[in-house]
C-alpha cells in the first residue's frame, strides 16, 4: 500500500473534538460489557487471516458493534483491522478528505491474549484527519483502565494525567517493551545479548504497550513493524503524555509508511536520544566475511 503526502489539518471546534472523545469512551466500554467479555474464555471458534495473526469470533462481533456505533458519533469511513485490504485502502482514500476524518479501529488488540485467557488485551479506537490522531481510546476491560487523549489536551488514564510517576531518565536503568516480531535479527541478537537497558518486558498488545510507555510503566519502546489500528491511537496517547518517537530511519514519525509503521519510542528525551542512537546503531548488519 501507498500514501500520498500529508496535508495540513483543518480547524475543528474543541467542543466538538470532546463531544467525540467522550462519547467514544462511553462506546469503548459498552462494546466491551455486551460483545466482548461475555465471549472471555468462551470463544467457539477463530481463524488465521492471511497475515497470519488470529481473529475470534468476539473481534468480528465487536468490529460489527463499533462500525455502526461510530457512525453516529461522526459519519465518516472507517478502516478496521478485521475489514479486508481492499476495503480498508478504499476507507483510507475516501477519508484523506480534510472535512471527514477517519476512524480507526481494533475491536480485540491482543486477541491470542484474549483466546487464551490471558487478561491482557484492549479495545483501541482513534479519529484521525490527515494521517494524524487527534482522539484516541484504549480500553483494557479486563482491569477497567480507560486511555483516552485528545489533541493538545493531554493524555489521561481513569481521569489521572500521565505519565503516572516521575519519568526516568537514565537508559542503564530503563524498562523497555520490545516486541521481537518483524525486528531484524542482527539487531534482535544485540538487544537479547547486550541490551543498553535494565530490564526487557513484552505483553502481546501493541495498542496497551504504547499506554504503558504513556503512564510510565515503560521507559522505552520498540517494535519492528505496526499496522495503522496498532499504533493511531497510542502514538497520540504517547505524544500527548510528553513522549518521543521516530522510525528506524525516519526523525519524522508521522511521515513513514502509514500501513506498516515500526517505532522507536521513549518518554524521557535522554533515554530516547540514547535508544534511537543505540538503535540505529546495532541496525547495521555486520559485515560479512
Amino acid at each position: 500500500m501507498s500514501d500520498p503526502q500529508r496535508t495540513t489539518q483543518p480547524a475543528i471546534a474543541d467542543s466538538e473534538l470532546k463531544r467525540m472523545l467522550d462519547a467514544t469512551v462511553a462506546l469503548v466500554r459498552e462494546v466491551a460489557q455486551r460483545e466482548i467479555m461475555p465471549r472471555f474464555l468462551r470463544v467457539s471458534h477463530s481463524q488465521r487471516k492471511d497475515d497470519g495473526s488470529v481473529c475470534s469470533e468476539a473481534d468480528v462481533a465487536a468490529q460489527h458493534f463499533l462500525v455502526d456505533r461510530l457512525k453516529r458519533i461522526r459519519p465518516c469511513p472507517l478502516i478496521g483491522e478485521e475489514m479486508t485490504q481492499a476495503v480498508q485502502e478504499a476507507s483510507w482514500q475516501e477519508g484523506r478528505s480534510d472535512d471527514l476524518g477517519l476512524w480507526c479501529i481494533d475491536p480485540i488488540d491482543g486477541t491470542t491474549n484474549f483466546i487464551n485467557g490471558l487478561p491482557f488485551f484492549a479495545v483501541s479506537i482513534a479519529w484521525m484527519q490527515a494521517r494524524r490522531a487527534r482522539l484516541a481510546v484504549t480500553y483494557n476491560p479486563i482491569t477497567d483502565e480507560m486511555f483516552y487523549a485528545r489533541e493538545d489536551h493531554g493524555a489521561y488514564l481513569n481521569g489521572r494525567r500521565l505519565p503516572l510517576r516521575q519519568v526516568n531518565a537514565d537508559i542503564q536503568r530503563a524498562v523497555g517493551g520490545v516486541d521481537f516480531k518483524r525486528i531484524p535479527k542482527h539487531l534482535a541478537d544485540q538487544i537479547a545479548v547486550n541490551p543498553p537497558f535494565y530490564s526487557q518486558r513484552n505483553f502481546g498488545s501493541s495498542t496497551l504497550d504504547w499506554c504503558n510507555l504513556a503512564a510510565g510503566r515503560l521507559d522505552l519502546y520498540l517494535h519492528g513493524g505496526q499496522m495503522l489500528w496498532d499504533y493511531a491511537a497510542g502514538s497520540l496517547i504517547l505524544r500527548e503524555a510528553g513522549g518521543h518517537m521516530c522510525t528506524l530511519e525516519n526523525d519524522d514519525y508521522e511521515a513513514d509508511d502509514v500501513w506498516r509503521r515500526p517505532v522507536i519510542a521513549a518518554l524521557h528525551p535522554a533515554v530516547f536520544a540514547a535508544w534511537r542512537n543505540w538503535v540505529r546503531q546495532n541496525n547495521t548488519p555486520p559485515a560479512s566475511i
